[in-house]
């Protein structure tokens, strides 16, 4: 406590002057009001009054006691709180990047042993850092939407304020919503970039866990949002440009924000930002969520660091609504549509800041550095617009959003007053434009074969898809047309209630399905849109066909290509070539009469090459079930020609049999029954149907067996069968020239029922 002890003279003989001093000399002066009725002779007396001050807190001002004048930003820099901190953060590794640590350490082992030993291991050094380089690289160029997420959230991400201190030559914060508040989650102030004045506005997170309970974790309350109103008003009287960075996980949601008005604050600003007479720029350098991050974000351009986020729930929160699980976030996160490149598609978002690799935080100064070119070249862009046009480009930028609409022509002119569709109308592509699309693809075709290169894979993708579309709607359509889509939706019920699982269906309702079927087919004709169904028909017969040979035609390359890079290794070809010249050496004339080292050489060499080749099959995504030799070397009483004339009479025969098979009704019976489950089961079939296609499907296989093994053509199989067993397999392997070659196939029956269903024999 300290006291402070006056006295005051008597008023006789005392001075005007020395009556009237101020108190803040330390003298209490005399009201005049006092003066005025005082007698000229008053007796002397003497007063003393004692005053106590309460010790208050001292201030904390940032301003330090030597300040630098020379400092970057002007010396108003020292007003500031925000230091360069005194501790260097701690890395902090996401889960994703635990590859890299490992081969950070790898790294970090092989120095320290290079300074023990005093060797030199300069060259495994540098064969680490190119792997860490490409794997970084790697990994940062196939970024998930979740792991984008977890960039954005990085602890060591540069901050609002780390950017602008090093994009401004001068920036002083300004405090206060003159409401008795200053809101620390939400930064202001004026800036010069490259001499022109802005005012910035950012949500700020804290670079450690004090800064972050001071700076509320980045999540402003309604005293920021009215700060950053009221700077947002003081700009566009003064004319300065505003540039918002927005780094928030969302406006805070506490009971005293909501009593305090954050819905207002929040819509006050929105409303406000439309109307305001300058060009704004925003820029999300971390993540932006929901209303809080548009109350600063309603600009002319939104710009958005490549690693960044964008969102109006967080993929946790929509992973817990949708799933009830926040373990589905990643699923959350890909269907959001939250990232950079996701939102330019959907023109929300004007524009990517590249990042280095790594995230910003990697490098922030260079990601300051694109932040700050940015800036300046959408700026050149926005004040070269007068303001009627600023506004017009603001409102038209927002109001565009949401508006598409997947595989159908979008009406530029809305129709309103339109009484709503009961039916799910199946959207087609009208024939002229689809007529146009299939002859451009067809000419497309045939330029690629004329100069032997591959056919557009893509555009046949999508043209087979949409036919297959156009095909059910029309079939859809002549069912109507023909007036049968009652008794085939009654069909379908009576098909639906057979509970049977390992017995046929009814012959009754197999009847009905099969004359069904064929009034359908007279029918078809007289349809009005039979033209059109054939002709899309038709062509998706051909690109179906077109693409098998393109699809075919590329695993046969890819095939040939492994095959040849095996063949081409320096250890096999010496094998082979050693091989060769002891066959030669021998003077065998065939497999038989080689010695048995030779023969066990031969066999040894020859699985080898057979694991090698299906190692590179598996590589290329090809399941190899099991592996078989097609050469087979014919003996010399046997031509070539004559056993392969066998051959192929057999295959004929095979043929005619499992025609005049497949013809007979009660096959056919079993293969429109097995067509009608699948078509009622769809892409997601239950247990129950799952188990009637498997017994239609074993059904079929024994009648096909049955009348196959019971025929003449078991004889004469097994002939050939055993005439080509005294054969052995490979001789040509070992000697080329040795034997004349011929390929034999066993026979195989394949049975297509469509997309969902197949089965061999």
């Amino acid at each position: 406590m300290a006291s402070i002890a006056y006295s005051t003279a008597a008023f006789t003989g005392t001075s005007a002057s020395d009556l009237l001093r101020s108190s803040s000399n330390g003298v209490s002066g005399i009201p005049l009001k006092t003066l005025g009725k005082a007698p000229f002779s008053v007796k002397k007396r003497d007063a003393t009054v004692v005053a106590k001050l309460k010790k208050g807190k001292k201030h904390d001002y940032p301003w330090p006691a030597d300040p630098d004048p020379n400092v970057k930003g002007g010396v108003l820099t020292h007003l500031s709180h925000f230091k360069p901190l005194k501790e260097k953060q701690k890395p902090v590794t996401l889960d994703f990047e635990k590859p890299l640590v490992e081969i950070e350490k790898k790294m970090i082992d092989v120095r320290r042993m290079a300074n023990e030993t005093g060797l030199d291991f300069s060259d495994q050094i540098i064969l680490l850092e190119n792997k860490y380089q490409q794997a970084l690289k790697d990994l940062y160029t196939h970024l998930t939407p979740i792991q984008r997420v977890h960039i954005a959230r990085h602890p060591n991400r540069p901050t609002f304020l780390d950017h602008i201190f090093s994009i401004t030559d001068k920036f002083v914060e300004l405090h206060g919503d003159r409401s008795g508040y200053d809101d620390p989650a939400i930064v202001t102030g004026i800036g010069t970039i490259d001499d022109r004045r802005y005012m910035f506005i950012g949500q700020q997170k804290g670079r450690n866990t004090k800064e972050n309970i001071h700076r509320n974790f980045g999540m402003p309350t309604p005293h920021g949002y009215r700060k950053a109103l009221r700077m947002m008003y003081y700009a566009d009287h003064h004319g300065f440009p505003i540039v918002t960075f927005i780094d928030t996980p969302g406006a805070y949601a506490d009971l005293k924000s909501e009593e305090l008005g954050q819905g207002e604050a929040i819509a006050h600003n929105l409303r406000t930002m439309f109307g305001l007479k300058v060009p704004i720029v925003s820029i999300v350098i971390g993540e932006g969520g929901s209303g809080g991050a548009l109350a600063i974000g309603c600009a002319n351009k939104l710009l958005m660091l490549e690693n960044a986020v964008f969102y109006v729930a967080s993929p946790e929160a929509c992973a817990a609504i949708l799933w009830k699980t926040a373990k589905a976030s990643p699923k959350a996160a890909e269907k959001l549509r939250i990232t950079a490149p996701e939102l330019c598609r959907l023109q929300i978002c004007d524009g990517i800041i590249p990042e280095p690799l790594g995230g910003a935080h990697a490098d922030p100064a260079w990601t300051s550095q694109q932040i700050k070119a940015a800036i300046n070249e959408t700026m050149d862009e926005l004040t070269a617009m007068d303001t009627e046009k600023l506004l017009k480009h603001r409102t038209h930028k927002f109001r565009k959003l949401g508006g598409f609409e997947e595989n159908a022509q979008v009406d530029p002119k809305k129709k309103v007053n339109m009484k709503k569709e009961e039916d799910q109308i199946v959207r087609t592509t009208p024939n002229e434009e689809l007529e146009g699309e299939v002859e451009k693809l067809k000419q497309q075709i045939l330029k690629a074969k004329e100069s032997s290169s591959k056919p557009p894979e893509m555009a046949l993708k999508d043209m087979i898809e949409k036919l297959k579309k156009e095909v059910d709607h029309e079939y859809s359509e002549a069912i109507k047309a023909t007036g049968l889509k009652d008794r085939l939706d009654m069909l379908r019920e009576e098909v639906s209630k057979v509970n049977s699982r390992d017995q046929l269906m009814n012959p009754v309702i197999r009847d009905k399905i099969e004359k069904l079927k064929d009034e359908f087919n007279q029918k078809l004709s007289a349809a009005p849109n039979h033209p059109t169904l054939q002709y899309k028909l038709d062509m998706l017969k051909e690109f179906s066909k077109a693409k098998s040979l393109s699809d075919a035609a590329t695993l046969k390359q890819e095939v040939n290509k492994k095959f040849n890079e095996i063949m081409s290794r320096p250890e096999i070809n010496e094998k082979l070539e050693a091989l060769k010249a002891e066959v030669q050496n021998s003077g065998s004339s065939s497999f038989a009469d080689l010695d048995q080292g030779l023969k066990d050489k031969v066999l040894s060499t020859r699985k080898e090459v057979e694991l090698e080749m299906i190692s590179a099959l598996k590589s290329i995504g090809l399941i190899v079930e099991g592996v078989k030799s097609n050469a087979k070397v014919l003996s010399e009483k046997d031509s070539p020609s004559i056993f392969k004339n066998k051959v192929d009479h057999l295959n004929e025969e095979i043929k005619k049999k499992i025609e005049n098979v497949v013809g007979s009704l009660e096959l056919k019976n079993m293969i429109e029954l097995l067509k009608l489950e699948i078509a009622m089961a769809g892409n997601k079939p239950d247990t129950e149907s799952k188990s009637k296609i498997e017994a239609i499907q074993k059904q079929i296989k024994q009648r096909l067996s049955e009348a196959i093994i019971s025929s003449e053509l078991k004889e004469k199989y097994e002939d050939l069968k055993e005439k080509n067993s005294e054969v052995e397999q490979y001789s040509a392997g070992a000697d080329e020239s040795l034997q004349k070659e011929t390929k034999y196939e066993e026979p195989r029956l394949e049975i297509n029922l469509g997309a969902n269903s197949s089965f061999a024999q």
